[in-house]
């Protein structure tokens, strides 16, 4: 069993490198995706600056953490020799993260994971200035506060512009510890 943890800012590429994990492990491998966890109805937050209130995503309390751990740790016990864990709070949950044999943080510039929540969202029926306000008003300040300082539990961090490279690495390496 090898047990990988996937966190980094919206849109960073983290759902795209679990796939493709999963894409190359096949049925050996189980993905759990922190985003089938939210709470229902959503949470919502205030933003610190605007006073506006905005559905929460951005921070742990908007999981079902027993749910999520539940899961997880059945993962864990199950007969797949992969388990990947991939959200923002991968490796910012202690529980989580205590368990993973290797953690990844993968890392994209802002205005880059900007654009591409801009195309996700409207993509979903949100406007241009929806999009850009929530993401100003508290996104960005749930990342600054709460993701990005995950970095410093990473094992490896790669770049959310995925090459074929990085992934015969991480596969690579992978192997070699299965």
């Amino acid at each position: 069993m090898f047990v990988i943890g996937i966190a980094g800012g919206t849109c960073s590429g983290k759902s795209t490198l679990s796939e493709k994990l999963e894409s190359y492990y096949g049925e050996k491998c189980k993905v759990l995706h922190m985003d089938a966890y939210f709470r229902r109805p959503f949470i919502t937050t205030i933003a610190p600056v605007t006073g506006i209130e905005y559905v929460e995503h951005n921070h742990p309390d908007a999981l079902l953490l027993d749910d999520l751990y539940r899961d997880f740790n059945a993962a864990i016990a199950s007969d797949v020799r992969i388990v990947i864990i991939e959200g923002l709070f991968a490796l910012y949950l202690t529980e989580i993260r205590d368990k993973l044999d290797l953690k990844i943080f993968v890392d994209l510039n802002s205005d880059e994971r900007l654009v591409r929540r801009i195309r996700r969202f409207e993509a979903r029926g949100q406007t241009f200035d929806e999009i850009t306000a929530r993401y100003i008003d508290t996104v960005r300040f749930r990342h600054n506060e709460l993701i990005e300082p995950t970095r410093w539990h990473a094992d490896m961090v790669v770049n959310g512009i995925f090459k074929e490279k990085t992934v015969n690495i991480l596969t690579s390496y992978i192997d070699s510890m299965l």
